[in-house]
């Protein structure tokens, strides 16, 4: 039995974690992380989970939670994740990291830290979306440079990051297959009196507005048609199902970062 706990036990992400993981064979939960004078520290974690009374309360050291999980899954903000991810190191705990918004920076920190722990990282956890990453390579590959690529992405009034992480998945994923850099062709904005289209461009435009859990449509655009290809989450489920499966394949991996195509099973 896998035993987990989840960091930002009491957001909109961890808590249905929570729910879904106490619903799931195979694993279970015995912790949750909230920052401190959060109103969920000090809860029971069993109520926050939709299940009985577990006798474990809801913690604001990430260290008091490690000491009873085999993995941490964490959707919080990029400093939290950083500073929970170095404690695991610490303790010789897995991890599971939805959290997006990470700078260069931190993400090299991510890469170092994973040389002593096994982590699963990845913008978005839903099967379908990791299906595109991969399908999308293929796709742009096919076409070639005559079609231009823009992305549209659009969630919630409450995400902080912008664009989304898996935008710039998709984004990147497109970059790869034409054998350029995202860096070099990512274009964000436009405005004024911008000129021609630059051929080699990949768009990212944001949404940002009520409370769209996330939607995201590749454009590939050619002269006389265009394919669209569109994922529509309609719930955070997909997300949770997919961060509970991570959690449960990660455990006794060898240390080293993974991403959601290795839990699947479909990296190149």
């Amino acid at each position: 039995m896998v035993r987990a706990a989840v960091a930002g036990i009491g957001g909109r992400m961890g808590s249905r974690i929570a729910q879904i993981l106490g619903q799931t064979e195979g694993i279970t939960l015995v912790g949750g992380l909230e920052r401190p004078g959060h109103a969920a520290v000090g809860c029971d974690v069993g109520a926050l989970s939709g299940t009985r009374p577990s006798g474990v309360v809801v913690e604001d050291t990430v260290e008091r939670v490690l000491e009873r999980c085999d993995v941490l899954i964490d959707f919080t903000v990029p400093e939290a994740s950083l500073n929970h991810m170095k404690a695991a190191a610490a303790a010789g705990r897995a991890m599971v990291i939805g959290t997006t918004g990470f700078s260069p920076d931190q993400q090299e920190s991510i890469r170092t830290l994973a040389q002593k722990i096994a982590c699963v990282l990845a913008p978005n956890m839903s099967v379908g979306v990791n299906v595109l990453f991969k399908v999308l390579r293929d796709i742009a590959r096919l076409l070639g440079p005559d079609y231009d690529v823009e992305i549209v992405e659009a969630h919630h009034r409450f995400k902080k990051d912008a664009p989304s992480g898996t935008a710039l998945k998709l984004a990147d994923a497109v970059a790869q297959a034409r054998g350029c850099t995202l860096e070099d062709v990512g274009v964000y904005a436009r405005h004024g009196l911008i000129g021609e289209r630059p051929r080699e461009a990949i768009g990212i435009q944001t949404l940002r507005g009520g409370d769209v859990v996330g939607e995201h449509t590749v454009f590939f655009y050619g002269m006389g048609e265009r394919i669209e290809v569109t994922h529509r989450a309609h719930s955070r489920d997909n997300f949770a199902r997919g961060a509970i499966t991570a959690a449960k394949w990660v455990v006794g991996k060898p240390a080293g970062l993974y991403s959601m195509l290795d839990v699947l099973g479909i990296a190149d």
